[in-house]
């Protein structure tokens, strides 16, 4: 009977979620009542009053706001301006370069932000019509950036993988560094279809490299030293045990305060904003992880978890396909989710098989973050696609966006599917620094 009232209490979510309800006013509503159906209206109550504090009188939930503070400073004090004219200095002669040095400056950008939607935003106002220019056609230069965005979320530091190392209880150090290695493969997968499609589609975009740059590379370093700086301190720490992640946004976000304010780029309306995005973002995230910690709960109390645990391990499940059904799951939610929401409404589900099963959780948590961030370039709801579309307007259209980034969504499947075929190329970094 608790069985069916797990089962039923995801049905409801899922009708809630269509119904447009809220990620987080839908959790709390199931768990609650769902708990009270099947323990009574006072122990709800209880589980109500308690998991707020309980999930956010965190000292690894710090992290969260300091690390949104350290980009939103980085951001609107535009220290990370001069990372697209860097990469172009770096590989101007190699073919398609606009292209790619966006990847890698969104792969930059990523290392002070941790948000798809903040770097895809960002690069998208410098780089796309700049691209236009050289004859870019504007769906490739806009699919570019919109997936060079996601990988905002997989080079450390991402929100994401704080929220999933928090809920998986899992090292989040670990998952930073297995994340790095992904994002790289990432950017390199991206680069790899700008140098198809510049042999295949000289059309779209163009062979010749970058022409008549004043830029030197000695220059152009010296133009990003306060985020090479920032990224030093704060992963330096990290990685070398010196910090824990809480403490390494900490010191980031005072580090990206100290530097904006050492360039004169520190004013009261770039701390007032970052402000107010760092807290309003950090509220929003909250209320989103009460709400899963209530459903974790819940389905703890149904027994479901287990249920499925031992269904999986019944059915003699191999490992490819339980990948494969998880992958798709994914995926399919990207597709009409926002990641936070997607990543704490199935946590609670798939943690508890994986663990009956095995499997390295730190691997497992870059391999959602992928996923997810895949969800991010995808119909109809593609947050980055819309992001770039509101950022370059006058340049293209939402379907020309969507056209463009169909080869780099097929690179993000190959990619993928070498990290579910080679956990090692994700556990390899965790396994030599950590």
């Amino acid at each position: 009977m608790s069985v069916e009232t797990g089962f039923w209490g995801i049905a409801a979510l899922f009708l809630l979620l269509f119904l447009r309800l809220p990620v987080a006013l839908a959790l709390i509503c199931v768990s609650f009542g769902g708990t009270a159906w099947l323990l009574g209206v006072t122990p709800a109550l209880g589980i109500l009053a308690n998991t707020p504090y309980d999930f956010t009188a965190s000292w690894t939930m710090s992290a969260v706001p300091m690390f949104l503070l350290m980009g939103f400073v980085a951001f609107h004090a535009d220290l990370t301006s001069g990372l697209f004219d860097a990469a172009k200095a770096v590989l101007r002669k190699i073919p398609g370069a606009l292209a790619i040095s966006s990847v890698f400056a969104c792969s930059g950008f990523a290392a002070v932000c941790g948000s798809s939607l903040a770097t895809a935003a960002s690069m998208g106002r410098i780089a796309i019509p700049e691209m236009i220019r050289a004859g870019y056609a504007p769906s490739i230069a806009a699919g570019a950036i919109a997936a060079g965005g996601t990988i905002g979320a997989l080079i450390p530091p991402s929100i994401l993988m704080i929220i999933y190392g928090i809920f998986a209880e899992t090292s989040i150090t670990q998952v930073f560094l297995g994340g790095v290695s992904v994002g790289l493969l990432s950017a390199v997968a991206y680069s790899c279809v700008v140098l198809v499609l510049t042999w295949t589609r000289p059309d779209l975009v163009p062979r010749r490299p970058i022409e008549d740059e004043d830029l030197t590379v000695r220059q152009a370093l010296l133009r990003v030293w306060p985020v090479l700086l920032l990224i030093l301190l704060v992963f330096g720490g990290l990685f070398s045990g010196l910090f824990t992640a809480t403490e390494a946004g900490a010191v980031g976000a005072a580090g990206a305060i100290a530097i904006a304010a050492l360039v004169r780029r520190l004013s009261v309306k770039v701390m007032r904003d970052a402000l107010l995005e760092t807290l309003t973002t950090t509220a929003s995230l909250l209320i989103i992880g009460i709400g899963a910690a209530m459903f974790t709960r819940f389905l703890g109390i149904t027994g479901l978890s287990n249920f499925l645990s031992s269904f999986v391990a019944d059915a003699d499940m191999g490992y490819l396909q339980l990948m494969l059904i998880i992958v798709l799951i994914y995926l399919v939610l990207g597709m009409v989710m926002e990641p936070f929401g997607a990543l704490l409404i199935t946590l609670p589900v798939f943690i508890p098989v994986l663990e009956a099963q095995g499997l390295s959780l730190v691997w497992f948590g870059v391999l959602v973050v992928k996923l997810l961030e895949i969800g991010m370039i995808t119909p109809p709801v593609g947050l980055n696609v819309f992001v770039i579309r509101n950022v370059a307007e006058e340049h293209v259209t939402t379907l020309q966006v969507f056209r463009g980034v169909t080869p780099f969504f097929l690179s993000d499947l190959a990619v993928t599917a070498i990290v579910v075929a080679v956990p090692a190329l994700v556990l390899w970094l965790p396994g030599v620094l950590g």
